[in-house]
């Protein structure tokens, strides 16, 4: 391999010389000079975490190399390495290696680096988990200014008010830090009902919300989209979790006829105190000390009711260990309803919270034969203690 090692500055420095939508081509390129590497292609995981779809290849003239592809990922080696979070390798035929590397930024599964070299030495593994590492960083930053990359995790046609929703959520599904691991998810990625998540993370505190806006199509989107704006705009403004509700609560009543139930948490991160307010949402789940359990909470009015409310705090602490999960009435009503969310979040337990959520979303859409009548969605906090100075990886390490 070239100068034993292909160098983390190389790959970003090429990178960004490049235009945004090359930046894959390139640190293709750069592979097959320095590793010999051939058939080097991303997949960028679907919205569904189901699919990988790979991303082509496009020549010197800009014309894309091939059709894009699509491969289950179930069972398959790209599924092996966003669970593990670690390089496969497995036989490519004529004494070669296909090396399957994961292209992840702080827990958000972009996608997996493939490619197939002549030999797969440690040197060369490493400078291909290195390259992978690099890419994801890329991809976060260069998406803002090109949708290949949403084109490419897109297995279906949105309608118009699930692209209003889905540009409601956070970019990333997953979060690592000292203190915590979150992950959220929402099915079905195609439809709509009004539901969102949304986090931020400040210098003490992170800050949660899922919310479910009442109706469907582009009114209840609509309606999500007024309801997460007044959230941020309160978060952003420094406000408290009681002034978030309020301010999203007069935001509707002011300039919608609709309703919306909601969860917004505070947790601090020097202690794991976490100040609590619920509009008329599903109790949070806590697994502690391998129980699972519904925290019976105080249950206020959905923002936006047509009548006086008053919203209120809720303290509670979490413990290093604990596992915090927040739902959508689509997780558990009508047909989701017969999913054992609770033998499900046991059965889990050591798993990252990822995988977590994708485990019930599965569940969750198998139980409805994939038709859901309303949106599933959910959010899994792992409390990892305040005293925490490495973040957790879904491979068990710290990094």
């Amino acid at each position: 391999m070239g100068d034993e090692g292909l160098l983390l500055d190389d790959v970003l420095r090429a990178a960004e010389d490049a235009a945004p939508v090359e930046s894959v081509d390139v640190i293709a390129r750069e592979l097959e000079k320095r590793c010999s590497a051939s058939e080097v292609s991303l997949w960028l995981v679907d919205m569904l975490g189901r699919e990988a779809v790979r991303l082509p290849r496009t020549d010197a003239a800009g014309q894309a190399l091939g059709q894009p592809e699509r491969r289950e990922l179930a069972g398959s080696l790209y599924d092996r390495v966003l669970r593990s979070q670690h390089l496969h390798q497995e036989p490519a035929g004529e004494g070669r290696r296909r090396l399957a590397a994961p292209v992840t930024n702080r827990g958000d599964c972009i996608g997996v680096l493939d490619l197939v070299v002549p030999r797969a030495d440690d040197a060369l593994c490493e400078a291909v988990t290195r390259a992978a590492h690099a890419l994801a960083y890329i991809v976060v930053a260069d998406r803002r200014f090109t949708d290949l990359y949403h084109w490419g995790r897109r297995t279906s046609t949105m309608s118009l008010a699930a692209e209003i929703q889905h540009q409601l959520l956070p970019s990333a599904a997953c979060c690592e830090a000292a203190q915590f691991t979150l992950a959220a998810g929402l099915v079905p990625a195609d439809d709509i009902g009004g539901d969102t998540y949304d986090y931020a993370l400040d210098q003490d505190a992170l800050y949660l919300s899922i919310t479910d806006a009442m109706g469907h199509d582009t009114d209840s989107a609509l309606l999500a989209t007024l309801t997460v704006n007044a959230l941020r705009r309160a978060r952003r403004d420094g406000d408290g979790v009681l002034d978030q509700a309020y301010a999203a609560h007069h935001a509707i009543t002011r300039y919608s006829r609709g309703m919306t139930t909601g969860q917004l948490l505070r947790v601090r991160l020097g202690t794991g105190a976490c100040e609590l307010v619920n509009a008329g949402h599903p109790w949070p789940l806590r697994l502690r000390g391998g129980r699972v359990e519904e925290l019976a909470i105080t249950v206020n009015m959905p923002f936006g009711v047509p009548a006086p409310v008053t919203y209120e705090v809720q303290r509670l602490r979490l413990e290093p260990g604990d596992r915090l999960i927040l739902i959508t009435d689509g997780m558990h009503e009508r047909a989701a309803a017969a999913v054992d969310l609770l033998s499900l979040i046991h059965a889990t337990r050591d798993e990252h919270p990822r995988e977590v959520v994708r485990s019930l979303t599965s569940a969750v859409h198998k139980a409805c034969a994939g038709a859901l009548p309303d949106d599933a969605t959910l959010l899994v906090l792992d409390w990892h203690g305040s005293r925490s100075t490495q973040r957790r990886t879904s491979g068990g390490s710290n990094t």
